[in-house]
């Protein structure tokens, strides 16, 4: 029996863009559990996953316990991992 390679790939394809999309789900779920934006206003805001891992991150560090200012050098050290994220977030306030 030979095997339908472009078949194989769409499948594999098809597969790799649901387990990404229940992802991205269940990333959006738990930072609306944390946040005042809902699921869709964080999907819609942050549609890659890997920008919504970095405001999980920024929340983390927002929310975690310390001094303000120990807090903003963590931000700024990071600046550059946290600007498209503090970007969108300040267009959508703004």
């Amino acid at each position: 029996m030979s095997i339908d390679w472009g078949k194989f790939q769409d499948d594999v394809d098809a597969a790799v863009k649901n387990a990404g999309a229940n992802t991205d789900a269940k990333l959006a779920s738990k930072i609306s559990g944390i946040s005042r934006l809902t699921e869709d206003e964080i999907r819609q805001l942050f549609p890659e996953s890997a920008d919504a891992k970095k405001l999980a991150e920024l929340m983390e560090i927002v929310r975690s316990a310390g001094q303000q200012h120990e807090k903003i050098n963590r931000i700024v050290g990071n600046a550059e991992s946290f600007g498209k994220v503090i970007f969108t977030l300040l267009a959508k306030f703004a």
